[in-house]
């Protein structure tokens, strides 16, 4: 039976520093970022070792207080922060938020997909039709329909559909082939398979835990390898990448690419796996932060 090879060195996908974003010091269990004209303190436990850079200069605009359950707690400011404020990666503009979760409305880290997924479409040589599942706040539909690709975006949250939107806007790309769908993700793949729809990629970003709009609960473990079932029905036959990417302690590259490998069973290509990791700006450190295998035809 042809199956896809998978990789047996795994790779690092190094984020670093650009114009709006950049990992300026790490250690002692926190990151020090700039996210545009804002500089950043947010908790990371695995930041092991200690700072580089002197305690004054961690005094920054915005610190994450971690009190509470697991992800939730809040914002404390130096200065009087708006709601959004515009940042830009290559082509693509997007509002940074202070979200109650820790994060900012986008991942920085998610660079090393972008950069895969911009290579991807515009090396294939036609339009490709994408489907992004837990789209979220749209980066990575935006940066594939800047590349020239049509993309179905589905996000459980009618707020991140509408920050979505708010992005294509800014990044004057709302005038690209881009469906928006708020409904889980689960439901949407399964009603594609019955209508025979097929796309050439597809990007699957799901969370540990989450809820769908009429109250679905996904669980990782328990719903992925369903979905990733119903994905292998959508790729055409001539289809381009998965792109499978996934924030869990208990999970892992090699994991990830196993999944990947026996859903396309019958297909060839390869599956290359590893981690997505922030680099400092002026060192080799680096924290890795996501797990990620990447099937190519």
């Amino acid at each position: 039976m042809v199956r896809p090879t998978i990789q047996s060195v795994p790779t690092v996908a190094r984020t670093t520093a650009w114009a709006d974003y950049g990992l300026i010091d790490s250690g002692a269990g926190r990151k020090l970022e700039r996210y545009g004209r804002f500089t950043v303190v947010r908790p990371e436990p695995q930041c092991l070792w200690p700072p580089r850079l002197s305690e004054d200069a961690w005094k920054a605009d915005a610190v994450f207080d971690p009190s509470g359950e697991e992800d939730q707690g809040r914002w404390r400011f130096s200065k009087p922060a708006p709601e959004t404020w515009p940042l830009k990666w290559r082509e693509v503009s997007f509002h940074g938020r202070f979200t109650a979760f820790r994060h900012l409305a986008f991942f920085p880290e998610q660079a090393g997909n972008w950069e895969w997924l911009d290579a991807r479409v515009r090396g294939a040589g036609r339009p490709l039709k994408i489907l992004n599942l837990f789209g979220y706040t749209g980066v990575a539909t935006l940066a594939c329909a800047a590349a020239g690709a049509e993309v179905t975006h589905v996000d459980a949250s009618k707020k991140a559909i509408g920050w979505a939107r708010e992005n294509a806007a800014l990044s004057k790309l709302d005038d690209r082939p881009v469906r928006w769908i708020c409904e889980d993700a689960r439901r949407y793949a399964a009603r594609e398979v019955k209508r025979g729809n097929l796309y050439d990629g597809i990007i699957l970003d799901p969370p540990k835990y989450g809820r769908g709009p009429e109250g679905e609960v996904w669980k990782l473990y328990d719903d992925l390898p369903g979905l990733m079932a119903q994905c292998a029905q959508l790729l055409s036959k001539d289809a381009s990448f998965l792109l499978l990417n996934a924030y869990a302690e208990r999970i892992s590259g090699v994991a990830l690419a196993t999944l990947l490998a026996d859903a396309l069973e019958g297909r060839a290509g390869t599956i290359d796996w590893g981690e997505l990791a922030l680099m400092e700006e002026t060192d080799d450190r680096g924290v890795g932060l996501s797990f990620f295998a990447r099937w190519t035809s």
